[in-house]
Parts: structure tokens; sequence; C-alpha cells
């Protein structure tokens, strides 16, 4: 199963390694040409110049940050795939987007499955992601044995879009907490909370969430680096405005999130990680 990666961020450069420890990685891409040579070079495989040197792939894996990149890559890879290839697209993009892409390589007989993850760095980097899939069911039962390299559980949504519609769902989840934890931890500390025994005291209780367990002790030491950055939140929290103003709901928690992380990225902190959102807490 020749397997090409494309995009070697946070995200896709431990996705990439765990498909190369299978045995799959053929090539490789992403955006700076001197950094996916490096990758190649360090794995023993190809690095791309263009999307000719895909041409001989089953799969390509797609973590890249815009709906126009997705579309760009989609675009090169039509035109060289084989019939009977797979597209995966792990981005984070609207649904019309995948569906755009799926037409655009269904004119050609190859495949396309909409799957964002969700679990953080830390998920990608210990193989345990949760993929949340758009598409045909005999596509994905094709490409399952190269998700199986980095998920914990694969999950069938439904038709093209449907991965990214429960991806919406996942980022309205994750800023709602992110919310919380940041305000409540703000209160903690003006309150004059002792942190070594707050932290655990609430991940013991009804509390307990992953963004708590995961930055709650690094937040409150103002320590940002990124595991997802504000500016990548930012990005989403928009696609998913747009669809829930499209569905009709009452959207209070994204619209406060989108509010909050414009801040953040007007402030500077857009490549700070999304619990920087607690600078924000602090100041009110």
């Amino acid at each position: 199963m020749k397997t090409g990666f494309i995009g070697l961020g946070a995200m896709g450069a431990p996705l990439a390694r765990h498909v190369h420890s299978r045995g799959f990685l053929t090539v490789v891409s992403t955006r700076s040409q001197e950094k996916a040579d490096a990758f190649a070079a360090e794995l023993g495989v190809r690095a791309a110049r263009s999307a000719q040197n895909f041409a001989d792939c089953d799969i390509v894996a797609l973590c890249v940050p815009l709906d126009a990149d997705v579309l760009e890559n989609i675009t090169g890879l039509a035109e060289v795939l084989k019939p009977g290839a797979i597209v995966i697209d792990h981005s984070t993009v609207a649904m019309d987007t995948a569906r755009r892409a799926a037409a655009m390589l269904a004119a050609h007989d190859i495949g396309f499955l909409d799957a964002p993850v969700s679990g953080g760095v830390e998920g990608a980097r210990n193989g345990r992601l949760s993929v949340m899939v758009g598409g045909r069911e005999d596509v994905l039962d094709k490409a399952r044995a190269m998700l199986d390299c980095y998920a914990a559980r694969i999950a069938h949504m439904g038709d093209t879009g449907a991965g990214q519609a429960t991806k919406a769902v996942n980022q309205v989840l994750v800023a709602g907490i992110n919310e919380a934890v940041c305000e409540g931890l703000a209160l903690g500390e003006k309150l004059g909370l002792d942190a070594g025994r707050l932290l655990p005291t609430l991940l013991a209780g009804a509390a307990s969430n992953w963004f708590l367990e995961k930055r709650g002790a690094s937040m409150l030491r103002d320590e940002f680096a990124p595991g997802f950055k504000s500016a990548h939140m930012l990005k989403d929290l928009r696609i998913v405005q747009g669809m829930a103003q499209e569905a009709g709901i009452r959207s209070t928690v994204i619209d406060q999130a989108l509010f909050d992380y414009s801040e953040l990225v007007e402030r500077g902190l857009g490549e700070a990680d999304t619990s920087a959102l607690i600078s924000l807490k602090r100041a009110r």
C-alpha cells in the first residue's frame, strides 16, 4: 500500500511517522521543500517536487491548514493518481470543500474520504486519534489499514461531508470546554487557591476533562507552547459559525469563543496554544 503524505506540521509529521513505521510511506510533501527533503532523508522515502511524484501512490493523505490548500492539492492529485486510488483529507475544512474535493476526484475514478481528527498533538504522537470519516464505506474499508496506523477509533459518520460535520460538533465542545476551564482557573487564581491542590481536586470530580488534564498546569505557569494553535482554533470556529448559521441554531458558545480567539490573535497570540485564552480571562 504505497502512501503519500502532504503536510508535515505538528499533526502531519507524527502521522507520517506512524505510516512509515508500518512500511506504507512512500513520498512526502509540505510547504517548505527544505523541511520535506530533511524529513524524507531521515525516513528514507521520497520528497515530492510536484503532484506527479504521487502518481504511484495507492493512498495520499492530506493534513494542511486551509480549504484553499486542500483544493489546490486535490486539483494536482486528480490529474496524476491512478483510477482506484484514494485521497484522505485530515484537514478541518468546510463541508462544501469536502464535497467539491470528492466531486473533482470522482471524475477521475479516485476515491475521497473527509477524515478530520481529534486528540491533539499528544494523540498524533501516540497514534491515538479519533478519526471521523465521511465518504463511501467501501472506500473506507480499503483505507482502514492505513488509518489504523494512528487511530484509536475510526468512525464512519456518513456520506461525504459527514466527517467535517462531526468535527464541527467536536470543535463546539472543545471551544466551550476551553472557555470554562480558562475562566474557572482564572477565578481560582484570583481567589488565592493553590494550583497544586486545586487541579487534582477538580480532576477527581465532575469537572474533569481532557483540556484541564493536559493544559491546566501549563497554563497556570504561563506556558503556551502550541498543541493546537489559537489561530487554528479561530479558523475552525469561523467554519463552524457558518455551519451553525446555516443550520439555524442558537450559537452562544461559538460566538463567544470566536470573539475571544479573535482577540487573542489580534494580541499577537495566534501561534500560542489555545490555553492562552486564560490571559483574557485574567484581564477582566
